[in-house]
């Protein structure tokens, strides 16, 4: 559908950015010229009636904008608001099989009445065309399959949609025609006779047609079609009336001997019933609407029947590599020059299957950038359990070799876990973090924390406990540890290897603070139990340590206070706080008061983010600040929810990295509401910030 002419042109739409000499987000333009620094000049498109003629010119960042061809832009300019042809955008299965529609192309609209069955008839131009500048808005003219067949004496015209009214596609069985235009302010109507039966009748408050195209006899034999919970089905009752839903429940009902589906019909039928059969319940649907049937009277939905090329093209492709990967191989981390062209993009990453997000997640900031993990996930036991065995091969491997990981093998190593719950419901990242380590990888705990000088305990993630009013308002992941740590009266038996610090929130909604600054270096130097320890006012070896101290506003609040004897008396002589109850820190014997203290830094790498229970993460894949990625395991979908496929996304965010390069006072006096998209979802969504010690860390 490809018009011929314009085809030098260059069409875009901008998907994101602040407001730029006229240009904002869904807007759409025409390049005039690409001028330096990565910008586009170009015209741009208004709205309305006129939408088609330029309204203004202006000025765009090429790295906010979205290339369109002429007829990308033509259809994407007949729909309003703009905020719809960004939705759309971001479904390109969809938005590809719009652009390729031809005649008797089966669809299904968003009407006034629903969603509604029709064939594509024509592509009509809408729209003057008085000036060579201008551009054509292009809609479809779709005929219903209408309840009463009986030819009307007066022709009917056709109700137009845009591009965006359309919710589904399915490709005709016959071959395709191509379509004939019609322009608006012309006269006749170019129509071709479409093949029906007989229509269904209604039933209850909603009707449905049931058709067939003539040549459905040489589509694939639908007996041969495997049904299974989640399949679309259509069921013949004894009095040739056909209804529709989908499998909810499938086995064998008490007094039967063979198979049985409980289907959830599309609409409500007198007599069913809401999911209970026999006193029993086997699933919940509104009233009137659950079938209880043999499984061989239920045959596929014949209205969405499509040959086997198109249901290849439904199904999640996996990248196709050069070459034969030997996944048994272990893949050595990806070096920061390669992580861009091998990550970022659509169908990259781990991809999202049912409830899968918070594994996805938390996998791909542990495995996708080198980490200290790598040591422990590359030294193989004589006796390498499966789960392990599984994802080395299945995950680690497949991420660092092809930049993708198919669902399957995540259902797999979820399925070797050990517990139900990881295959259906929605877990913790902790609660996995801990399952992984201790029984994938068979590790000792990563944190050893010593608790009012008892002997030490293990964990694997650590959970910040404090008063809100202990910190600002806005605090940092360094201000939040302190604090932690001195309110619980622990320390870190060791350095550890990996920390990963879980923020003060509780339940997927409620967090203690609205927004929390990445520390991007730990320094857990005062952390350390047993480990020297410098003077907060002079420099030299501490001492005494005082959590009273902590959040005086006049010791720089929020920073741990330790002190030499001499320093210590001096601050403690002050009337407000000789109530204090200082304590004695252990100094190594071979300290002496002038030698400088070792700092014990580690090096945030990933961060965990969390909204409206939906798991997300930042990774930082490189040594240059501004070497971060996002990762979105269900950033989108193709098909419905039943026989649709999750879309992964990574995006390489630069932005991040500037963010956090600045100076605590920068970041404390920074203007959220100014900052970019994921700038703001980092800081006021972490839920967990992953970091491993700079003397472990392996080079990138």
């Amino acid at each position: 559908m490809e018009t011929k002419a314009g085809g030098k042109e260059k069409f875009f739409i901008v998907t994101r950015g602040k407001a730029r000499k006229g240009f904002s987000r869904g807007c759409i333009g025409r390049v005039e010229a690409e001028i330096q620094h990565g910008e586009l000049m170009g015209l741009l498109y208004g709205s309305g009636s006129n939408a088609g003629s330029p309204k203004s010119g202006g000025v765009v960042r090429s790295d906010d904008t979205y290339p369109l061809t002429r007829h990308q832009a033509q259809l994407l300019l007949f729909v309003s608001p703009s905020s719809k042809r960004l939705e759309l955008l971001c479904n390109p299965q969809l938005f590809s099989a719009i652009c390729e529609l031809s005649q008797d192309d089966l669809v299904v609209v968003k009407h006034k009445k629903g969603h509604m069955p029709g064939l594509v008839k024509n592509l009509m131009q809408i729209g003057r065309k008085e000036n060579q500048e201008d551009l054509q808005m292009l809609g479809f003219e779709v005929e219903f399959v209408e309840s009463d067949p009986t030819p009307s004496k007066k022709p009917v015209p056709l109700p137009l949609f845009n591009a965006a009214d359309i919710i589904q596609v399915v490709p005709a069985y016959s071959v395709p025609v191509g379509l004939h235009w019609r322009d608006s302010h012309s006269g006749g109507l170019n129509r071709k006779a479409v093949s029906r039966i007989n229509s269904m009748p209604n039933m209850g408050s909603r009707a449905r047609q049931m058709m067939e195209m003539q040549s459905i006899s040489q589509s694939p034999n639908s007996s041969h079609i495997r049904l299974d919970v989640g399949s679309m089905v259509e069921v013949i009752s004894n009095t040739g009336v056909t209804v529709y839903g989908v499998i909810r429940w499938m086995g064998v009902l008490p007094g039967k001997t063979t198979e049985s589906a409980g289907i959830e019909l599309d609409y409500d039928v007198n007599g069913c019933s809401d999911g209970m059969h026999g006193g029993q319940r086997y699933f919940s649907c509104k009233g009137n609407r659950a079938l209880f049937m043999p499984v061989t009277k239920c045959s596929p939905d014949s209205r969405f029947l499509c040959s086997p090329t198109y249901k290849e093209s439904l199904k999640p492709k996996e990248p196709s590599p050069a070459c034969t990967y030997d996944f048994e191989e272990d893949a050595p981390p990806i070096h920061e020059s390669q992580a861009l062209s091998l990550l970022v993009g659509r169908m990259k990453g781990i991809q999202g299957h049912f409830n899968s997000c918070y594994l996805d997640a938390t996998l791909f900031s542990l495995f996708s950038s080198p980490t200290t993990l790598d040591t422990v996930c590359s030294t193989r036991k004589p006796t390498e359990q499966p789960i392990s065995c599984t994802l080395r091969k299945e995950i680690i491997n497949r991420l660092r070799r092809q930049g993708f990981v198919p669902a399957a093998s995540v259902m797999k190593f979820r399925e070797q876990l050990g517990c139900e719950t990881f295959l259906t419901e929605e877990k913790d990242p902790e609660e996995f973090i801990t399952v992984l380590l201790q029984k994938g990888l068979c590790m000792e705990p990563l944190l050893k924390l010593r608790s009012r000088g008892e002997m030490f305990q293990g964990a694997y993630t650590f959970q910040i406990i404090l008063e809100k009013e202990q910190v600002v308002q806005m605090p940092t992941v360094q201000q939040l540890l302190d604090t932690s740590f001195l309110s619980c009266d622990l320390k870190f038996e060791e350095t550890p290897s990996c920390l990963i610090v879980q923020m003060p929130r509780f339940g997927k909604k409620y967090k203690m603070f609205p927004n929390i600054i990445p520390s991007t270096e730990l320094d857990i130097t005062d952390l350390l139990y047993n480990s020297p320890r410098e003077c907060f006012i002079c420099g030299c070896v501490a001492e005494i340590e005082c959590p009273q101290c902590l959040p005086d506003c006049k010791l720089q609040p929020g920073k741990i206070k330790q002190y030499c004897s001499t320093c210590n008396t001096q601050v403690h002589s002050h009337r407000l706080r000789q109530g204090h109850c200082p304590r004695a820190l252990v100094v190594p014997p071979q300290m002496h008061t002038d030698n400088s203290v070792p700092r014990h830094m580690m090096q945030l790498f990933a961060v965990l983010c969390i909204k409206t229970s939906h798991y997300v993460s930042f990774v930082k894949y490189g040594a240059d600040t501004r070497s971060w990625l996002f990762f979105d395991s269900m950033a989108d979908r193709c098909g419905d929810d039943e026989r649709g496929y999750n879309i992964p996304e990574i995006k390489a965010c630069p932005e991040v990295g500037d963010f956090l390069s600045q100076t605590d006072e920068e970041l404390a006096r920074a203007n959220l509401s100014q900052a970019d998209e994921l700038v703001r979802r980092l800081l006021c969504d972490s839920y967990m910030f992953l970091y491993q010690s700079q003397s472990m860390q392996i080079d990138k």
